[in-house]
């Protein structure tokens, strides 16, 4: 019972980082895509690392309990999986441009106006996070022979 209390309680974490990473992204690309101008295929990385660094603070210090005394191997599956991710979002937010277009207005709400590009870039995150949450949690907890600490 303790254990799927921790798993459970571990998995919550995981969604609050991963909420508010989504948040500080969504931020980061409509202020670079709208307000600089940028092409959202180009935002979409930048805002995407800068969510990477604070889930990877979140993770080790927050959410993965251990996770700050893994190897440097971990660190590099860790980094090598956000990598991965990097390009997973990309490939899907190119991919729901190509499909359901990015530029048309789904609705206003005081002022704000939700274009495709955001919903693409909801569902992308989605997809992404699924990814995100089972690689990690294997990095992190040792869980992939080549990323496990060594027994002294």
């Amino acid at each position: 019972m303790k254990n799927k209390h921790a798993n459970l309680m571990e998995t919550l974490r995981f969604v609050i980082t991963g909420g508010l990473c989504f948040v500080v992204e969504f931020v980061c690309l409509v202020l670079l895509r709208d307000t600089c101008g940028l092409d959202t295929l180009i935002a979409t990385p930048i805002a995407f690392l800068v969510s990477v660094a604070v889930n990877y603070l979140m993770c080790v210090r927050w959410v993965f309990n251990g996770a700050k005394e893994q190897t440097a191997a971990a660190k590099v599956g860790f980094l090598a999986t956000s990598v991965m991710g990097l390009l997973l979002n990309e490939l899907f937010m190119l991919l729901f441009r190509w499909l359901l277009g990015e530029d048309t207005a789904l609705l206003t709400v005081f002022g704000f106006t939700v274009t495709m590009y955001m919903l693409n870039k909801a569902l992308s995150t989605l997809l992404v996070m699924i990814w995100n949450y089972f690689t990690k949690r294997a990095i992190l907890r040792g869980g992939l022979p080549f990323f496990r600490k060594k027994s002294s």
